[in-house]
């Protein structure tokens, strides 16, 4: 299962997402293979740091596209793979697109993120490999944490009417964790697990499985 998150905008908290899974599979004893086709490589130094830490258990990222390309059209792995990427380098976040399984779209609570992501789903549906049943699935990332802000209920409902993705019945909220916990290499629910930031993630995680 290649499940590759992105989008267009940048903040979306794609690496923190991707980190997150990869370290949750890695816990499983098939492992997990991660690539990291973005650039700017924040998931190959929050996995530096984790390399460096010790923490266990520990994986690799790659970020060769050849050979996220040779992995999956010869099928040489029956790991799980998570692949972060961004628009800064268009022709492998395309060429991802085209090999996924799955595309998760993390969605800031904003109208400028539902445009971003309407235009992604543009992209997505242009470079999807008709041989292959892509999911597309969206959900909410960072929404507030305070009740009375309605930007993150708006946005879920326009995400909910989008063509061509799937809303997820999930959230995850601006918390200072998701910060902490990537800046020390651990996954959230490494860190506090019994925090509202690790149900989050672990409800994410479950409903992907």
């Amino acid at each position: 299962m290649l499940t590759v998150v992105g989008n267009l905008k940048g903040g979306t908290g794609k690496s923190t997402v991707a980190f997150n899974l990869a370290v949750w599979l890695a816990h499983d004893k098939a492992g997990v293979k991660a690539f990291d086709l973005d650039p700017q490589c924040t998931l190959v130094d929050v996995c530096d740091v984790r390399t460096e830490d010790g923490f266990e258990p520990n994986f690799e990222v790659s970020t060769d596209l050849a050979e996220l390309e040779d992995i999956v059209l010869n099928k040489k792995s029956k790991q799980p793979i998570i692949v972060d990427m961004s628009a800064s380098n268009m022709p492998a976040m395309e060429r991802a697109i085209s090999l996924a399984d799955r595309i998760l779209i993390p969605v800031q609570p904003s109208q400028a993120d539902i445009w971003s992501t309407q235009r992604f789903l543009k992209i997505v549906a242009n470079h999807l490999d008709g041989k292959r049943k892509t999911e597309v699935l969206g959900f909410i990332n960072r929404a507030d944490t305070h009740r009375g802000v309605r930007e993150t209920d708006e946005a879920e409902e326009a995400l909910q009417m989008l063509q061509g993705v799937k809303a997820m019945d999930i959230r995850l909220y601006q918390r200072t964790a998701y910060r902490r916990s990537f800046s020390e290499g651990l996954g959230v629910f490494e860190l506090d697990p019994m925090g509202k930031a690790s149900k989050e993630m672990k409800k994410l995680a479950t409903l992907l499985d």
